[in-house]
C-alpha cells in the first residue's frame, strides 16, 4: 500500500511538473558561445600580412608599377613590396612570375585624420563603378601575349575578376559586397578540393546587399564572425576562403590556412585608435552610467572588468534593414556548399550557420568606424542615437580629414533626392536607416553624455 501511495505521488508531481513555467528566456536575444580557436604566432602573422600570399594572381609586377604608378607604402615595407600601394603585396605566383596581389588590406585599412589605420574598414572604396578586368586583360595581352608566363600568372586573378563583375556593383560609394563575393567564388569552386570550375554550380540573385567593413580589432571578443553571426567555428579557417579568390587547390587552402592562424592571433593584439580631440571627462562620466543602464546589455561593458555577451538581437527586436540576415538566409545552395567543402572539415573546421537578427558589437574605438549601422546608413553616432534626424538622402566628401568631433562621424550634407553614387539613399533595398531607436528614449544631455563616454572606448 504504501508503494502504491509513492507512485500516485510520483505520478502527480510529474503530472504537475508538466504544467510549471520552464525558465523564461527573451526570444528577441541569444547569445553565441564560444568555440575552440587555434593560438598563433602574432609576430609571424604581422610579417604575412605585409607580405604574404594569400593571393598568388595578380597583374604581372614589372606592368603593374610603370601601368598603375608608385604609391606611398605607408607600412615600412622593403623589397618590390615598398612601392606598391599598401593594399597589394609582391609576391610569386606559382610558375615564378613576380606579381602586385591584392591583399588583406583592400578591405581592412583605412585613412582617418591623416593617419592609415590597419585593421580599420575600408569606407572610401568605389564599387559603384565597373571593375577594370577588361582592361587589364588587354594590357596583358598586349605585353606578354597570352602564351606568356605572365599572363598564365594573370589568369586566375582575371577569371575570377570576370566571374565577380555582375555581381558586385553596389548603388553607393563606400559600401563592401564582400557577403556576395564569397557566394560568387564559392559556386565556381569544387567543395572537395577547391579546384576552380568554369560554370557556376548554382545561381545567386545580382542583388547585391551593401555592408560596412568592421573593424579588426574587435575581433578578439567574438565568438562569431559576421553581421548575423553567421560564421562559426575557427576564424583563421572562415578568413582563409579570401584565398578563393586564386587559389589553385585545397593544398594551397591548407597553406594559407596555416598561415592565417599566425594572422588572425595578430589581429587579436589589434587595439582601437584613440579619440585624439578633447574630451569632456566629467561628462563622460555621467555618460558612462547612462550607458551602463541603458546599453550594456548587447554592447557589454568596457574599462578595467569589460564583458561582452555576444547577444543577436532579432530583426523584430532591432529594427534595422533586415534584407542582409534574410539574404544570408537566402543562400541555401552557398551555405550547403560551404558546409560541405573543404572548409568545413577536420579538427579545424568552419561552418556558416545564419540567424534570423544582428549580433550587436563591441564598441571598441567607436568614434572611427563611422559609419554605422552594418550598412553604413547613418553617417554620425549623433543620428544613432536619434532617430528622427537620420538624413534620409546624405553625402560626405571622403575626405579622411572630415570629420565631425563633435556628432562622433562624417560632416555630411543633406540632399533632397539622390544625385549620382556618392549620395546614400536610403530608401533603397538593403539601404534602410530605421532600427536600434533605443536611444530615443535619451534625452538630449544624456545623448550627448553618451556621445562623450562613447569618445574614451
Amino acid at each position: 500500500m504504501r508503494q502504491y501511495l509513492l507512485i500516485l505521488v510520483l505520478w502527480a508531481i510529474v503530472g504537475l511538473s508538466a504544467n510549471w513555467p520552464e525558465p523564461i528566456e527573451d526570444p528577441g536575444y541569444f547569445d553565441i558561445p564560444p568555440s575552440p580557436q587555434r593560438e598563433g604566432n602574432p609576430a609571424a602573422g604581422y610579417h604575412y600580412l605585409l607580405y604574404g600570399d594569400v593571393v598568388r594572381s595578380g597583374i604581372p609586377l614589372a606592368l603593374f608599377q610603370p601601368s598603375l604608378g608608385k604609391s606611398g607604402d605607408d607600412l615600412g615595407r622593403t623589397g618590390d613590396s615598398q612601392r606598391l600601394p599598401y593594399m597589394f603585396n609582391a609576391v610569386e605566383a606559382p610558375n615564378g612570375v613576380k606579381v602586385a596581389a591584392p591583399t588583406c588590406l583592400t578591405c581592412h585599412a583605412e585613412q582617418i585624420n591623416g593617419q592609415l589605420v590597419i585593421g580599420l574598414g575600408n569606407t572610401t572604396a568605389d564599387y559603384s563603378r565597373p571593375t577594370p578586368s577588361s582592361l587589364f586583360d588587354k594590357m596583358v595581352e598586349m605585353r606578354y601575349g597570352k602564351d606568356s608566363p605572365e599572363w598564365a600568372a594573370y589568369l586566375p586573378f582575371s577569371r575570377s575578376q570576370k566571374a565577380l563583375a555582375p555581381y558586385i556593383r553596389t548603388s553607393v560609394r563606400g559600401l563592401n559586397p564582400a557577403d556576395k563575393i564569397f557566394a560568387v567564388l564559392a559556386a565556381h569552386r569544387h567543395p572537395d578540393d577547391l579546384r576552380w570550375i568554369d560554370s557556376a554550380q548554382f545561381q545567386l540573385p545580382l542583388e547585391v546587399v551593401p555592408t560596412d567593413v568592421p573593424a579588426w580589432w574587435l575581433l578578439k571578443k567574438k565568438n562569431a564572425l559576421y553581421y548575423n553571426a553567421l560564421g562559426r567555428g575557427d576564424f583563421a579557417r572562415l578568413s582563409s576562403a579570401s584565398a578563393m579568390l586564386t587559389l589553385t587547390d585545397s593544398a594551397e587552402a591548407r597553406r594559407v590556412d596555416e598561415r592565417m592562424v599566425d594572422l588572425i592571433a595578430w589581429i587579436r593584439t589589434l587595439q582601437p585608435p584613440k579619440y585624439p580631440f578633447p574630451v569632456d571627462e566629467a561628462l563622460a562620466a555621467q555618460g558612462k552610467a547612462i550607458f551602463e543602464k541603458n546599453c550594456s546589455k548587447c554592447h557589454g561593458t568596457y574599462g578595467a572588468t569589460p564583458s561582452y555577451p555576444n547577444r543577436v538581437v532579432a530583426l523584430e527586436r532591432i529594427g534595422t534593414d533586415p534584407l542582409l540576415a534574410q539574404t544570408y538566409g537566402n543562400y541555401p545552395e552557398y551555405h550547403r556548399w560551404y558546409n560541405r567543402s573543404w572548409f568545413a572539415q577536420g579538427p579545424h573546421r568552419a561552418e556558416l550557420k545564419p540567424t534570423n537578427g544582428y549580433i550587436a558589437p563591441p564598441l571598441d574605438g567607436i568614434w572611427a568606424t563611422a559609419p554605422y549601422l552594418h550598412n553604413g546608413s547613418v553617417p554620425t553616432v549623433a543620428d544613432l542615437l536619434h532617430s528622427t534626424q537620420r538624413p534620409k538622402y546624405w553625402r560626405r566628401s571622403f575626405d579622411a580629414n572630415d570629420y565631425d568631433p563633435e556628432r562622433l562621424g562624417w560632416r555630411y550634407r543633406t540632399e533632397e533626392k539622390p544625385s549620382g553614387s556618392e549620395t546614400y539613399d536610403t530608401t533603397l533595398p538593403g539601404h534602410s536607416n530605421s532600427g536600434h531607436t533605443f536611444g530615443d528614449r535619451l534625452t538630449d544631455h544624456e545623448r550627448r553624455a553618451v556621445i562623450e563616454y562613447l569618445k574614451t572606448l
